[in-house]
């Protein structure tokens, strides 16, 4: 049930590769050993309408959040937020060149009372291991 959205505004689409992105954080959390690959889900949404800080046309923003089902202790939790963190920072180097962009990233447990799922793709993967 890892399911991590990164929400940025739209100025940034001509200096962020967001394929890329979501691949190096995919590969991060099936590195981290704690999800099935069947489960994992990264996706990307732009915001053409935002207001950031002082409100500088070159500000930017990248918000990611990682929602998990439950079972992971804090410190697995802290580790594969630190290896996404760590990835992410890595690809979007440039960015942090100008006083201009803010990145953060929070990890949610989700309640299993409250969520429901059905996913097809897990026994097609699973026959293949």
């Amino acid at each position: 049930m890892p399911h991590f959205v990164i929400e940025g505004s739209a100025n940034l689409k001509p200096r962020v590769d967001f394929k890329s992105l979501c691949e190096v954080v995919h590969k991060a959390i099936l590195d981290s050993g704690l999800f099935e690959r069947g489960a994992v889900r990264v996706r990307v949404l732009l915001s053409d309408d935002y207001a950031i800080a002082d409100l500088d046309e070159r500000n930017s923003f990248i918000d990611m959040s990682f929602r998990i089902g439950a079972g992971r202790s804090s410190e697995e939790k802290k580790r594969v937020g630190n290896a996404i963190m760590a990835v992410v920072k890595a690809e979007l180097l440039d960015l942090f060149s100008e006083p201009h962009f803010a990145l953060s990233l929070e990890v949610r447990e989700i309640d299993p009372a409250l969520s429901w799922k059905d996913n097809a793709i897990h026994a097609r993967l699973r026959s293949e291991t």
